[in-house]
């Protein structure tokens, strides 16, 4: 199954895509607001691909982003219903996020029986913010020292978007 946008295709993960997660996942600032440290070895990556997309989890389901078959970021339901993404720097700040978003989530509405979708960002990752609040999310709340990234704590904006009625 695929998800089509006007420039982008959103399928499920292939063994093939690990070094173009890699690549990703090891980026400073691609994962500056992220719940871990870049990745530091391909090592670290597998690990991660292979729970993200091949753990079976049925309160997951991850969706790769490519871009004239170009891997440029994951997004989808990690822990049932939470909703989150990831695009490589290179992506950043031309729509891609949004296109993503807005078809990954008129498909998780379609597929899954819940009420709503909610989201988890450190405060201070703006351009996340803005694209949620674009999309429809609303703040539920916020709390302090909710990730220890390295020797950093992080805090959460809570967000959800609600089932359409």
């Amino acid at each position: 199954m695929q998800l089509r946008t006007a420039r982008l295709v959103l399928r499920r993960a292939v063994p093939s895509d690990l070094a173009a997660f890699h690549a990703i996942l090891s980026s400073p600032r691609a994962m500056r607001y992220w719940s871990t440290l870049p990745h530091q070895s391909m090592a670290v990556t597998e690990a991660w691909f292979e729970q993200q997309f091949f753990s079976g989890d049925p309160a997951r389901d991850e969706w790769v982003i490519a871009q004239d078959d170009k891997v440029v970021g994951n997004i989808g339901i990690w822990n049932m219903p939470e909703f989150g993404f990831i695009l490589h720097p290179d992506a950043w700040g031309r729509g891609i996020g949004t296109e993503a978003a807005t078809a990954f989530l008129r498909y998780a509405f379609a597929t899954h029986p819940i009420d709503g979708i909610t989201a988890d960002v450190d405060p201070r990752n703006a351009a996340s913010l803005a694209l949620l609040h674009k999309l429809g999310f609303v703040e539920t709340g916020r709390a302090e020292h909710t990730f220890l990234v390295g020797s950093e704590w992080c805090d959460s904006v809570y967000l959800m978007l609600p089932r359409a009625a």
